[in-house]
């Protein structure tokens, strides 16, 4: 059964880790690490959500503590508040996809996380918060700050 479960998740584990962590190698031992603490916690699995959903978040978890040991900053807090229209949205349909995917790259890390986070990995800004041990208002600030950064690096 762990296999099935390894074979049907270990893709999508490591596509999370490395759009945090950007190193393959230390990518790949994360998620290792992560399926190894999953399985042998299987018993704290409360089936409040899926399994992918649990193991996902043990990796953002085992991603974001190694950016905490390599000192990667991962919010960024800024005095001044940034304000952008709610009507100005970003158009994947209208966009090459690896355009999007430079843009995201050219940003700080901090942004980078939020993005990831937020429009990739489909957290709330609640949720976000209590992963980055943030407020959900600099969540939400830094989500429109990164926004705007992106907007401006794909223009």
């Amino acid at each position: 059964m762990q296999y099935q479960l390894y074979s049907l998740y270990v893709d999508a584990m490591f596509n999370v880790s490395i759009r945090m962590v950007k190193i393959k190698e230390d990518a790949e031992d994360i998620v290792q690490d992560s399926f190894v603490d999953a399985f042998k916690n299987l018993e704290s699995f409360k089936y409040e959500s899926t399994f992918g959903s649990w193991l996902k978040r043990i990796v953002i978890n085992k991603s974001i503590n190694y950016l905490k040991v390599k000192r990667i900053p991962l919010v960024a807090i800024e005095d001044q508040e940034y304000w952008i229209s709610e009507t100005e949205e970003l158009k994947p349909t209208q966009l090459d996809i690896s355009k999007i995917k430079n843009a995201i790259q050219q940003l700080p890390n901090g942004y980078q996380t939020i993005i990831n986070l937020y429009l990739i990995e489909g957290y709330d800004h609640t949720e976000i918060g209590d992963i980055l041990e943030i407020s959900v208002s600099t969540s939400k600030s830094q989500y429109h700050r990164a926004k705007k950064k992106l907007i401006q690096l794909i223009n």
